[in-house]
């Protein structure tokens, strides 16, 4: 049987569009490749920063040529699916899918439909987000998330350790990470969430840099909580051969 070829590298079936960072990414993260069980191919969008993308739809948008332009790299070096590591890219999902003709996921809140209809009516989705007041309706509009999706929506904003290691870090000397306080600050929020929220039934991390977390959160709340790493894993899956 002869092969054909064409590509410098493979057995890399996800990229990841992962934005300008240079905070340290710990496993579970989506920007740490040891978070997967399977190789990933990495691809950095330069000058798209958390204090752009993290904000109004319009910050994001401006930028869609810049994420097109990787998507497309992407693809030509042969990855079959597309991941980005940002939940609030939910307001160019269309637009990225159009760009290529591989799967593309923007968020995690892709999910939210899905749980929400596992849960059933009389259950709600918790959604933990990296700042809640910038997630928008157009945001959730994007996910599909609507009416028919009760959710409730808290934010690590107020969360020091986080929000000046991820969300605004200095240029010139970034802080270092604190995973200790962070999952404490995702506990304690989290726990207020289920607190003024009985009914929840799950729980959604938009912010792909709460993924390392999430088992804790499930073994303190025993409430589910899904986030990005599960989502890549079932694209994985659906495109392995193996």
């Amino acid at each position: 049987m002869v092969l054909s070829g064409g590509q410098a590298a493979y057995g890399q079936d996800i990229g990841i569009l992962v934005l300008d960072t240079s905070f340290l990414r710990i496993p579970g993260d989506i920007g740490n490749a040891r978070s997967f069980d399977f190789p990933v191919r990495y691809k950095v969008v330069t000058s798209a920063t958390p204090d752009q993308i993290v904000a109004e739809g319009s910050k994001a948008r401006a930028l869609l040529p810049l994420f097109i332009e990787a998507a497309q790299e992407l693809e030509r070096e042969g990855v079959r699916a597309i991941i980005t590591s940002c939940g609030f890219l939910t307001v160019v999902q269309k637009e990225l899918a159009a760009a290529v003709s591989i799967p593309v996921v923007t968020s995690s809140l892709l999910l939210v439909p899905m749980i929400s209809s596992m849960i059933g009516p009389q259950k709600s989705v918790g959604i933990i987000t990296a700042d809640a007041g910038s997630l928008s309706p157009e945001h959730l509009k994007a996910a599909a998330i609507d009416e028919t999706c009760p959710v409730h929506i808290r934010g690590m904003e107020n969360s020091k350790a986080f929000s000046e290691t991820i969300l605004k870090p200095s240029v010139t000397s970034p802080r270092p990470l604190d995973p200790i306080k962070i999952e404490q600050d995702l506990l304690d929020i989290t726990k207020e969430l289920l607190t003024a929220h009985p009914e929840i039934g799950a729980i959604v991390l938009e912010c792909t840099n709460l993924q390392p977390y999430a088992k804790k959160i499930r073994a303190v709340t025993g409430v589910p909580v899904f986030g990005i790493i599960d989502l890549v894993n079932l694209i994985q899956s659906g495109l392995s051969s193996d």
